[in-house]
């Protein structure tokens, strides 16, 4: 039998939100291209079943789980540092957990749970681990993002929190904004390193997404998969922007469908992005 090649063999790959949706279909393809597997997962059990679910339908053993909750800035900075101290290079992050919540919650730093889990803790996850992409050799930052984005027009800049005015839909397009203008603003501030960092949307996709807001969100859970495309269908656009030489040395730029995208014009104001960031500085004490 002739050996196929695996384009990610001898390299290293970190993805939150791998127990389900297409987070759990990336890392079934990441690891079947070779790539040993770095998976932040909040829940243990949940990590251990895709993990064995992994290495069974991929032969690869080189499967690893570190543990804690996006919801908690302390948690994200220790699973920075459990990474750093391995001393190993990082040739992907994808940055793709997410949630949604009918109502408001706070997380234990004092942050709104949408804006602190979809953005605000892969800003301070992506910084944290910076140096360690700058210096793997051709490293791609892949960001998670949503057409949602057009459904808020402006960046609620001085209220990230939404302690005012909590609509949930609202909150969480408001979030996939912030990952848009984060994806800009660290594309313009890594300017011609070879690392590349851009943001894609995934499509419609019928996943797990706020099945955890009681029978209503189990009831809409059920909808969305008889009418949403699956994840196997919706993970085109992040593995592409994982993989494709086609993006070698493209930065800053929006993904759909596997081809680039336009955001809305209210993603792509540069002087709004720059106040994300600064706000996301003092917000997770980077």
């Amino acid at each position: 039998m002739i050996a196929v090649a695996k384009q990610l063999e001898g390299k290293i790959a970190l993805i939150t939100g791998a127990t389900s949706g297409i987070g759990r279909v990336a890392a079934l393809e990441l690891a079947a291209q070779g790539a040993e597997l770095y998976l932040v997962c909040r829940s243990q059990i949940k990590a251990e079943a895709i993990c064995k679910y992994i290495c069974e339908h991929t032969g690869n053993e080189q499967i690893h789980i570190l543990h804690g909750d996006l919801a908690s800035l302390t948690d994200v900075r220790r699973i920075a540092n459990e990474f750093i101290v391995l001393e190993k290079p990082l040739h992907i992050l994808l940055n793709n957990a997410g949630v949604f919540n009918l109502k408001r919650e706070i997380t234990v730093d004092g942050h709104e749970l949408m804006f602190a889990v979809n953005y605000l803790a892969h800003f301070l996850l992506t910084n944290l681990l910076l140096d360690r992409l700058k210096s793997s050799a051709q490293a791609r930052i892949v960001n998670v993002a949503s057409d949602a984005h057009m459904l808020t027009k402006s960046l609620q800049i001085h209220d990230l929190s939404f302690e005012d005015g909590f609509k949930a839909l609202k909150v969480y397009s408001h979030s996939k904004l912030a990952n848009i203008l984060f994806t800009r603003e660290l594309a313009s501030r890594l300017g011609n390193s070879e690392l590349t960092v851009n943001a894609i949307h995934p499509g419609t996709v019928a996943t797990n997404l706020g099945a955890q807001n009681g029978w209503v969100g189990l009831i809409l859970n059920k909808l969305m998969k008889i009418f949403l495309q699956s994840p196997e269908k919706g993970v085109r656009t992040s593995i592409y922007a994982c993989l494709s030489p086609d993006l070698n040395g493209v930065t800053g730029q929006y993904f759909a469908n596997c081809r680039k995208h336009e955001p809305k014009p209210w993603a792509k104001d540069d002087e709004m992005a720059r106040q994300l960031w600064s706000a996301s500085v003092k917000l997770t004490m980077l």
